[in-house]
């Protein structure tokens, strides 16, 4: 095997010490060399080869680390990023990619004229249930689909404004944090939509961020794709429902990936990516001239997958699977989203 990518992750707070450092640290083809934690300790106890750095200047700096991976707040993914661009690094930025399409187009502008590969974590596209979607999907088991829903609900009823997603500042709330999920998974299931229509709003006691949105997306081919998540649920609705001319198909839970990271377990642990059959979605449809009915297997997630593209698209080996003009286009539905909450109408997707 080639020397492996040396990698500096920006920021160990939530999302990097769950969703990036361990999953790094499991990928042969990279190596998690660098850590900014501006102060204690806490990462080099569990990475105890890693080098601690407190500044972003002295990461940019050190010729040794070829990947540099920002997980701090959204409003910073810009800044960040530009500097390590602009220091000769790859990229890979925590989603959402920016707070505007006009910081993602000079990122993308910059590491074009760089050559250098710059991607956003889009992991959900690697939950396994969104990869049986996707499959059942293109082997057109649901026939022409006419209605879809995806709905990402859980019960969280304390606003804090003092956390930064709930401060309602740019680039906080549930549409950004959560939203830009299935907005990305829309995007790379089904392409552009003709229009967007949105109703985004703050429900719980105290909130000042957005912390609830219905979202839909309507298609030339006459599909309409409804993106709902709250965070009022105490009994969450189906995750994906889809309905077409041959069948339908219904999953209810979540991808047990983010629960076992948040249990310290790494990828490649027995049984990683892996639902009970009680998780499994249902499928009544006719298939192949047969009527089917019953449940079908998720199939295995695999967030590691999004970490060794990224390798091989470094390497040259493999073509980068979450391209940042694909990033940048959720980041224009979630402004087209947001103008059409506030103009109560449905909104024509432009560029």
């Amino acid at each position: 095997m080639e020397k492996a990518i040396n990698v500096g992750l920006i920021g160990y707070g939530f999302a990097g010490r769950t969703f990036h450092a361990p999953v790094i640290a499991a990928v042969p083809e990279l190596k998690l060399a660098a850590i900014v934690q501006r102060s204690g300790d806490s990462a080099k106890e569990r990475y105890p080869w890693v080098r601690i750095v407190r500044d972003t200047e002295t990461l940019y700096a050190d010729p040794s680390i070829d990947l540099v991976v920002v997980t701090t707040p959204s409003t910073d993914h810009y800044s960040f990023a530009k500097a390590a661009l602009l220091a000769g690094k790859h990229v890979i930025v925590e989603k959402p990619f920016t707070t505007t399409t006009e910081e993602a187009d000079e990122l993308i502008g910059l590491a074009r004229e760089k050559g250098l590969v710059l991607s956003v974590f889009h992991n959900r596209r690697w939950d396994g249930d969104f990869l049986t979607v996707s499959r059942l999907v293109k082997q057109g088991a649901l026939g022409r689909l006419t209605d879809a829903e995806f709905r990402w609900e859980r019960f969280s009823p304390a606003a804090n404004p003092e956390r930064w997603r709930d401060s309602g500042g740019p680039g906080t709330g549930v549409y950004y944090d959560l939203g830009v999920h299935f907005l990305d998974q829309a995007l790379s299931l089904f392409g552009t939509p003709k229009q967007i229509q949105a109703d985004i709003r703050a429900i719980r006691d105290g909130a000042v961020s957005d912390d609830a949105f219905d979202v839909t997306l309507t298609y030339e081919n006459g599909l309409r794709l409804a993106l709902r998540s709250m965070l009022l649920a105490r009994v969450p609705g189906p995750r994906y429902t889809l309905h077409g001319t041959a069948g339908s198909f219904v999953k209810y839970g979540e991808d047990p990936q983010e629960k076992a990271l948040i249990a310290g377990l790494a990828p490649g642990t027995p049984g990683w990516g892996a639902e009970p059959e009680s998780s499994w979605g249902t499928l009544e449809a006719d298939v192949g001239g047969l009527r089917y009915s019953g449940r079908i297997r998720t199939l295995l997630g695999a967030y590691q997958d999004y970490f060794r593209n990224v390798a091989g698209a470094i390497a040259g080996t493999a073509e980068l699977a979450v391209k940042p003009e694909e990033a940048r286009m959720a980041v224009r539905l979630i402004e087209l989203g947001q103008q059409s909450a506030r103009e109560r109408r449905a909104v024509e997707v432009t560029p």
